[in-house]
């Protein structure tokens, strides 16, 4: 699909873009090593915006108005484009800086918000597979923007307590789907929960959360 197309497209940037960065910050001590990457990092950052912000015209000029234009027939849609809405506002924020960054941090809060009070309010089920998507990456926006874990570990919880409260009632076309970003959830729990036992001994070397 084009979202699958979109986020691999984006994924091998945010990857390299994290590489770049980390080798950038250990050659200090080889200003010609130290100046590669910078430059080969700012020109993936380039192209990583680009695509992000394409993406993001798209949804907001298109997809999401027509999605909202009969929420109450497009539920997993417009739940699904608002998801993908912070999800490309977080990638931008993870290379962004000051004002820029402020910015795209809100708009990741504000969507990801918004896609979640709205599935709270039409009782989604807990076990579908885009809801358990959205508080996934939510978790995940807390976590790794906003470095805020305990609200990172408090949504991610939640989720998956309330998705194992209604185990019994999980369809068959979407189990796997399900289950997949349900074990996601327990393993960031796990991960990020051991992190902030370790965070004084290992302050600002957080691993990165699995997300959707």
């Amino acid at each position: 699909t084009q979202s699958t197309w979109d986020k691999n497209v984006v994924g091998c940037r945010r990857s390299a873009w994290r590489l770049c960065s980390n080798v950038e910050v250990r050659s200090e001590a080889n200003e010609k090593k130290r100046s590669l990457c910078k430059t080969y990092r700012e020109i993936i950052e380039n192209e990583l915006v680009t695509i992000c912000e394409a993406v993001l015209e798209l949804l907001d000029k298109y997809l999401i108005p027509k999605a909202a234009e009969k929420k109450e027939d497009n539920v997993e849609s417009y739940i699904f484009y608002m998801k993908m809405k912070g999800d490309y506002h977080r990638y931008v924020a993870e290379v962004a800086a000051g004002d820029k960054r402020d910015k795209v941090v809100q708009d990741a809060l504000d969507s990801y918000g918004g896609a979640s009070d709205f599935a709270e309010s039409i009782k989604m089920k807990t076990t579908h597979p885009i809801r358990l998507g959205l508080a996934l990456n939510y978790s995940v926006f807390f976590y790794e923007i906003k470095n805020d874990p305990s609200k990172a570990c408090e949504l991610a919880k939640k989720a998956f307590d309330d998705a194992i409260s209604e185990l019994d009632a999980l369809s068959e076309d979407t189990y796997k789907d399900s289950t997949l970003i349900m074990q996601l959830l327990r393993d960031n729990l796990t991960l990020w929960t051991s992190e902030q036992t370790d965070d004084q001994a290992a302050e600002g070397d957080a691993g990165e959360g699995g997300e959707n």
